[in-house]
């Protein structure tokens, strides 16, 4: 009855070891979709004064076989406001997301622009950082 039992255990624990290992087919990928690529997808505008937008375009690029199409670019915060090219982008050619820091408040910050397309990887998020510097207290006057 134990040999029983073990032959058993054995059995079923050999199954789920050479189930496990199975690896599911990949899904095949399109040589034909765009691919979007940019110049850089972080940028630091260091130490900018409060009070005054600061703007930064990426660059995008279609280095794929087929039109890219940008569906859209939405910021994580309304402080920042993002434009982008709404025309197809051919392979081979540029385009731009274009975001604007409001810069109101002082101290560090890091803000997101994500990108959606059509492309092979459909969602980019790009990033903007630095740190807003307030303006210097005016010096007090002595009174008379």
């Amino acid at each position: 009855m134990k040999k029983l039992i073990i032959t058993a255990f054995v059995a079923v624990s050999a199954a789920f070891v050479s189930n496990s290992q199975t690896v599911a087919p990949q899904k095949p990928v399109d040589k034909n979709v765009p691919v979007i690529t940019f110049e850089k997808e972080t940028h630091d505008f260091g130490v900018i004064p409060q009070s005054v937008p600061a703007t930064y375009t990426f660059v995008v690029t279609n280095t794929g076989k087929s039109d890219l199409i940008i569906f859209n670019a939405a910021a994580s915060c309304g402080c920042t406001t993002p434009e982008f090219t709404k025309e197809k982008i051919a392979p081979g050619k540029k385009g731009f997301i274009k975001a604007t820091y409001n810069a109101a408040s002082p101290g560090a910050f890091m803000k997101t622009v994500t990108v959606t397309s059509n492309a092979s990887r459909d969602m980019v998020t790009l990033t903007l950082k630095g740190e807003v510097k307030g303006a210097a207290a005016p010096a007090a006057t002595p009174s008379n």
